[in-house]
Parts: C-alpha cells; sequence; structure tokens
C-alpha cells in the first residue's frame, strides 16, 4: 500500500509536468493559427481519434465501456459525471488563447490557484471517490494563499509590458480565465475518478475526449461560421501532440485519484507543472517570458501547497485516544 502511495505521488508529479508541456504545445498552436479554440479542438480531436482506434481493436476496453453504460442505466453513475471533458476542454482553450501572450508560468500559478480553491468545495461535497474531506484552516489559507500569488502574476504581466497596448483590463481577464479553469479541474479529476473505479482509466479518458470534443466543434463551427473559412495550419509534427499527452495525463490522473485522493493529486500534480512551467518559461519563453513577481507568485504558490500539503498530512495522523 505505501508503495502505490509513493508512486502515486511520482506519477502525480509527472501529470502536473505534461500538463504544463501540453500548455505551451496548445499555446503555441493556437497564436500560429490565431484561434485558441480551434487548437483546443485540434488537440481534442486528436485524442478522441487515437482512443477511437485503441478502443476498435481491445475487447476489454469495449468491456469496460459497457459497464460504464450498465452503471448509468443502474443509477450507480450520473449522467453529468461524464461531463468532465467540458472542463477539460475550457482548460485546454485557455492555454490555446492565454498562454502565448501570459506565458506558462502566469498560467499555472492562475490554474493552480483557482485548482486549490475548488478542491475545498469538490472534497467537502464529496464528488471525489475518496469520498468528504472536511473544510480545515490550513487548507482555506492555502487558498488564500494561491489567490495572493495569482495577484502576483497580474502584477508582474502588468508591469512586464508584453500586452498590447498595456490594457490592464486585458491582462486581468487573460489571468482570470485559467483561474477559472482550474477551479474546474478539481471537479473534473473527481467526476473522472467515479467513472474509471467502474470502467477503467480508459473509459473515463474516453469519456472525457468525447464530450470535450462535441462542445469544441460546436464552438468552432460557429466562430468558422462567422470568421468565412478555415485558417491555414502549421506543418510542425510537434504542435499536434497535444491530444495524445492529454490522453496519458487524463488516464494517469483516473488511475492515481484513486490511489491518493483528489488532493493529494493536486498537489503533486501542481508541484509537477510549476517546476515544469518555469522551466519552459526560461528555455523557451513566450512573449516577454518571466517577471521577477511572476517568479515571487510561482514561489509564493508552492508555500500554498506545502500549506495545503500539511493540512493533509495532519488529517491522516491516527488520533491518540486516553
Amino acid at each position: 500500500m505505501a508503495a502505490r502511495r509513493w508512486i502515486g505521488l511520482g506519477f502525480g508529479g509527472s501529470i502536473g509536468a505534461a500538463v504544463a508541456v501540453q500548455a505551451r504545445i496548445n499555446g503555441e498552436l493556437g497564436a500560429r493559427v490565431g484561434d485558441g479554440v480551434a487548437a483546443a479542438t485540434i488537440s481534442f480531436g486528436s485524442g478522441l481519434l487515437i482512443l477511437a482506434v485503441v478502443f476498435a481493436g481491445s475487447g476489454r476496453l469495449r468491456a469496460g465501456a459497457g459497464l460504464v453504460r450498465g452503471a448509468l442505466g443502474s443509477g450507480e453513475l450520473r449522467w453529468w459525471q461524464l461531463l468532465g471533458g467540458l472542463s477539460g476542454a475550457y482548460f485546454v482553450a485557455c492555454q490555446g488563447l492565454t498562454v502565448a501572450t501570459i506565458g506558462v508560468t502566469a498560467f499555472t500559478v492562475a490554474a493552480v490557484a483557482g485548482q486549490l480553491a475548488s478542491s475545498l468545495v469538490v472534497d467537502r461535497l464529496g464528488w471525489g471517490p475518496g469520498g468528504r474531506t472536511p473544510v480545515t484552516r490550513w487548507r482555506l489559507g492555502a487558498a488564500v494563499l494561491g489567490l495572493a500569488a495569482v495577484l502576483l502574476a497580474v502584477v508582474g504581466r502588468n508591469g512586464s509590458g508584453s500586452i498590447p497596448g498595456g490594457a490592464a483590463g486585458t491582462s486581468v481577464l487573460l489571468v482570470v480565465l485559467p483561474l477559472v479553469a482550474g477551479v474546474l479541474v478539481a471537479w473534473q479529476q473527481a467526476v473522472n475518478g467515479r467513472v474509471g473505479a467502474v470502467g477503467g482509466p480508459l473509459s473515463a479518458t474516453l469519456a472525457n475526449f468525447a464530450t470535450g470534443t462535441a462542445a469544441l466543434v460546436v464552438i468552432e463551427a460557429a466562430l468558422l461560421v462567422r470568421r468565412g473559412g478555415f485558417t491555414r495550419l502549421p506543418t510542425e509534427p510537434w504542435l499536434y501532440l497535444g491530444g495524445l499527452i492529454g490522453i496519458s495525463f487524463v488516464a494517469l490522473a483516473v488511475a492515481v485519484v484513486r490511489w491518493i485522493g483528489v488532493l493529494l493529486l493536486g498537489l503533486t500534480s501542481v508541484a509537477g507543472q510549476l517546476l515544469a512551467s518555469v522551466v519552459l518559461d526560461v528555455a523557451a519563453p513566450t512573449g516577454s517570458g518571466l517577471s521577477v513577481p511572476e517568479v515571487a507568485g510561482c514561489a509564493l504558490t508552492f508555500v500554498a501547497v506545502a500549506v495545503a500539503a500539511r493540512s493533509r498530512s495532519s488529517s491522516l495522523e491516527p488520533r491518540r485516544t486516553s
């Protein structure tokens, strides 16, 4: 059991790093085509195509999908628990809309703050496979620190002058979008974990990509009608790896959330996401790169994660009885 827990923690960090890499890829693709929703549609659509091929060749996976259908019919699963992909679609669309302008680190800090705050509600309501988790002063403090980190990121981006025209309102909006995406991430992980407990990680991943792709196709179709046609797509193959990366971290998250819970999954993925985002913004910067307040916001987010982790470790300590 202890070995599985440590493996789960390592996978959690890998999930976060993969999210940061996907954000960089989809952000670049969105900037190239001038359409963040198109980048998200390509990412989700390619992931769904890969999953369709994999399921077509595996009777075991199709049986898992059948278990999910049966659970829906019996009431073990609710229909809304299959809609985690809508949150994923919004998250990926935010990558394409904001990362090229605000950078991976600012995007990550904002998303992490939203995730820390929303985990309070998700765990308190018991939406994840681990059941209800009480709201403690430590966890509330972590959420407050996370929001303070977002404010630092906004200050850093406003002061850097990377937003065209220096519009503070635009900068705030570009940070609020991933903040909301982070709020939705904890709910997505919780409901995907429920589906995965019934039909397996890849069945939950298939549901995630199917609902997300459907929503994005509808939105992008409306945008294309308004714009009047397609944009020329770039030819670099690496720009189309977002879907494959998404499959890997969604499936891993579905499996790992049952081992370590929603909170610890969020904490470990946050750590991997932050480390990878800083490395990416240093090695391959977008916009004006990193600013001092953004780095400070990243550090403050680590503090928020540590505070929330202390809450988790305290709750796991056995109570002494007299």
